[in-house]
């Protein structure tokens, strides 16, 4: 290996642990392996395999966490050397999915994403589930004892797909809803633990639960915002993003990613703090590639500015130049932030010049939050506006219009 292989192996061991602590384990040791390829059979080769069986009697451990996704066989024979549950990355992220799920939406998702990681995985794992108790890999439907019945688990994937599809339509619903009020979208996004809700706390005063955990937000929080100049938005608080993010979770969790994919532009959150910026802005990306998204504008926003290492920062800003530096805690570099999502949001289209009666200002305020004023003139016959709307504001002050023999 190079000196980056093994460095970048210590970073993705140390994010394990991370993911560990939240599902509620107890880290005792981390090994490290130098193989080019896993092993076949037991992911590591059958001397490390019983080494890692010593280590876990040694410890007292009851579980095994291996840093990437492993083959039913290799699960299964690698729990036969180490006599304990072994667990990959993929089901450990799913795991936690699983504790962080609240809406009905959520919880569906996230049981179809385990069931179908689980399918393939039955021969053994009932078994050594059953046999070990609580702890990783039995939250969520792992608890309903289904894995022993394949023709059960593919009825209650199919339900799941049917509840999760009539979600999601009245999640188009109220999407369209948003829409139809010509308000622009904008997501925040980012790797979890970035300070998403923190900001759109900051931004909106929404009171979003904050944890100091990975993915502590699951299900997706709009709320409406203002840019400095008074002009409106929808503010969407999305999932946070992990390297190498389950590909069961990205297809499950596809229709609340729309809310991604279908915004005017997306703020995308990095922690300041971390060295690892960088590659989790390309994680993040690799996601919004995934679900169609990578076209949306983007704002890159560097948060936890006030304990952000200067070198990290240049770091960054070497690939993204027009990043802004922030803190969703003390309120720094906010107002230069809703300047930007100001400059970003889409400008509607269609001129208007009308006078409107002095008793319909609510067409001209509406203007301001949703459009653009260019020139405002109050007088006794009415309100001379000039500006720019959507389509249906714009139809509304042309119907408001004052009759020119009137005025």
């Amino acid at each position: 290996w190079t000196s980056g292989c093994w460095s970048d192996a210590v970073r993705s061991m140390q994010e394990l642990a991370r993911l560990a602590e939240t599902a509620r384990s107890t880290v005792l040791d981390g090994v490290i392996q130098r193989r080019d390829v896993p092993d076949s059979a037991t992911y590591f080769g059958s001397g490390r395999a019983r080494n890692l069986r010593d280590l876990a009697r040694e410890l007292g451990a009851d579980t095994v966490i291996v840093d990437g996704e492993m083959s039913p066989g290799q699960l299964q024979r690698l729990e036969q050397v180490t006599g304990v549950k072994v667990v990959d990355r993929t089901w450990l992220i799913l795991d936690i999915f699983a504790q962080h799920a609240r809406s009905r939406e959520g919880k569906a998702q996230v049981d179809l994403a385990q069931l179908e990681y689980l399918l393939p995985r039955l021969r053994g794992w009932g078994e050594s589930m059953s046999r070990l108790g609580g702890g990783i890999g039995t939250r969520g439907p792992g608890e309903t004892k289904i894995e022993t019945d394949r023709r059960r688990i593919r009825t209650r994937i199919s339900r799941l797909r049917r509840q999760i599809a009539a979600m999601s339509v009245a999640r188009e619903v109220s999407r369209r809803n948003r829409r139809g009020s010509a308000l622009p979208s904008v997501a925040i996004v980012g790797y979890t633990n970035a300070g998403k809700s923190s900001l759109l706390n900051r931004l909106t005063s929404a009171e979003v639960l904050v944890h100091d955990e990975l993915f502590a937000t699951l299900d997706p929080t709009v709320r409406r915002c203002r840019t400095t100049g008074g002009r409106e938005f929808t503010l969407t608080d999305t999932v946070g993003f992990v390297s190498h993010l389950p590909h069961q979770l990205v297809e499950a969790f596809r229709s609340t990613m729309e809310e991604v994919a279908q915004a005017d532009l997306l703020v995308l959150v990095v922690d300041g703090s971390t060295p690892e910026a960088n590659r989790q802005i390309e994680a993040v990306r690799d996601v919004l590639r995934e679900v169609q998204a990578d076209s949306v504008p983007e704002i890159v926003v560097i948060n936890k500015g006030d304990i952000a290492d200067p070198d990290t920062v240049h770091e960054i800003r070497s690939r993204n130049p027009e990043a802004l530096v922030i803190s969703a805690q003390t309120g720094a570099g906010i107002d230069s932030l809703l300047g930007d999502i100001a400059e970003h949001l889409p400008v509607p289209a269609e001129e208007v010049d009308v006078v409107v009666a002095l008793d319909r200002g609510d067409l001209v305020a509406r203007l301001h939050e949703e459009g653009e004023v260019k020139g405002v003139d109050y007088s006794p016959s009415g309100i001379h506006v000039i500006g720019l709307a959507n389509k249906e504001l714009a139809r509304k002050l042309r119907d408001a219009q004052v009759n020119s023999e009137n005025g």
